[in-house]
């Protein structure tokens, strides 16, 4: 298989509401990255992520070779959860290259919204 992906990747614009329609975990707002790994090796990775006003905060992930991981922001607790209602955007560092795509659930209104793009990427 064909390396594709690239090793570093941005998401400029982030935002968890703390408001859903339902505590339905398919229904909660939420953020996502979605990470393809195609590669053969397993995908460690810094994710750094910056806020307006405070310290970034850095989080480990891995995504085993060959798979994918839809990695939920709100699920993130080490070293600490990502604040709710806060502006912040994410610094993706991986030893190979992988593919991010951002998605965003947000239920806080029964005409949910959902947005989607690819993240901007760099070797």
């Amino acid at each position: 298989m064909t390396t594709i992906g690239k090793t570093r990747w941005a998401i400029p614009e982030g935002y968890i509401p703390s408001q859903s329609v339902s505590q339905d975990r398919a229904l909660l707002s939420h953020e996502t990255a979605c990470i393809l790994n195609a590669n053969g090796r397993d995908a460690h990775i810094v994710l750094t992520v910056f806020f307006a006003n405070r310290d970034p905060v850095v989080y480990r992930v891995t995504v085993p070779a060959r798979r994918t991981l839809h990695l939920r922001f709100n699920d993130l607790k080490e070293p600490e959860p990502i604040p709710l209602d806060t502006d912040y955007a994410s610094l993706f560092e991986a030893d190979v290259p992988i593919v991010v795509q951002h998605t965003r659930l947000d239920s806080r209104r029964a005409e949910i919204a959902l947005l989607s793009t690819i993240a901007y990427a760099q070797d």
